[in-house]
């Protein structure tokens, strides 16, 4: 027996739907939506948006991406102005000790780490 993978549930914070159309302008695809749960996935990057609002827990729950390019993702974030359209935070790539990232704060406030 060994571990297949690990989908976690992301809250969408207030603005489910507004939250689903920003996943999507990030590169994620809705595999599946049962009503208060979407399934998202890219490049087998995997997790499922809940329709859940509670600030405190959104604010202190983080989830790490690894990813190839923190500077294309960079770019090509900026480039679709999501930190507009969507009023999210997005960092400039910053080097870290565990690799170049990106941070995004969603909708909900969760902290999402690109890292190269």
């Amino acid at each position: 027996m060994k571990y297949l993978s690990i989908e976690p549930f992301v809250p969408s914070g207030s603005d489910f739907d507004g939250s689903k159309q920003f996943f999507q302008a990030l590169g994620f695809h809705m595999n599946w939506d049962a009503g208060d749960v979407v399934g998202f996935e890219r490049d087998g990057c995997k997790f499922i948006l809940q329709k859940f609002d509670n600030v405190a827990f959104a604010e202190n729950f983080m989830l790490s991406v690894r990813i190839t390019s923190a500077d294309e993702f960079w770019r090509d974030v900026t480039d679709k102005q999501l930190s507009q359209k969507f009023n999210v935070r997005i960092s400039h790539p910053t080097n870290q000790p565990y690799g170049r990232e990106v941070n995004v704060i969603d909708l909900a406030g969760v902290c999402w780490h690109f890292i190269e």
